[in-house]
């Protein structure tokens, strides 16, 4: 049998594997099994990532999570790894690069939505929740409206 995996997915679950010392299909089958045992007992799927895969996920992006300056140099910084965020809900996703496969929130990898807008000072390019941002980040001064600056005037002439 093949699974594939994706290239982010495979290397964290090998990393996970190795730090077990383990084979990779054996957590596989762990993991499977561990699902299916749910599944048996009527629990439901929950909607966080599998712990087991989220220790080498925050290890392998700490330092990228916690040393970006911007929404952009934290998605280039992602990227670069075979990872990009997509808006979820009331918050961010971590998904593998290119191919889209959603693999855990931000939150998960101690990184909210809320702090991220916090540090950036803005919210996620392209979020359809930016309401969200309002109670968070400081409201942007208004200017008024007669407040202009004359750059050149022409002496008043009489006719």
């Amino acid at each position: 049998m093949t699974v594939r995996l994706p290239g982010p997915l495979y290397e964290a679950a090998l990393r996970l594997a190795r730090q077990r010392d383990e084979t990779l299909g054996r957590v596989i089958r762990e993991a499977l099994a561990a699902e299916i045992g749910r599944q048996r007992n009527g629990a439901k799927s929950p909607n966080r990532a599998d712990e087991q895969l989220l220790g080498p996920l925050r290890v392998l992006l700490a330092a990228d999570l916690a040393e970006a300056r911007s929404w952009d140099d934290l998605r280039t910084r992602l990227r670069d790894k075979g990872f990009a965020l997509h808006p979820a809900g009331g918050g961010l996703a971590l998904h593998s690069h290119p191919d889209g496969t959603r693999l855990c929130k931000a939150s998960e990898l101690g990184q909210s939505y809320v702090t991220l807008m916090r540090r950036f000072g803005r919210p996620f390019p392209g979020h359809p929740h930016r309401r969200l941002a309002e109670p968070i980040l400081p409201p942007v001064p208004r200017q008024e409206e007669d407040d202009f600056d004359v750059i050149d005037r022409e002496p008043f002439r009489e006719r």
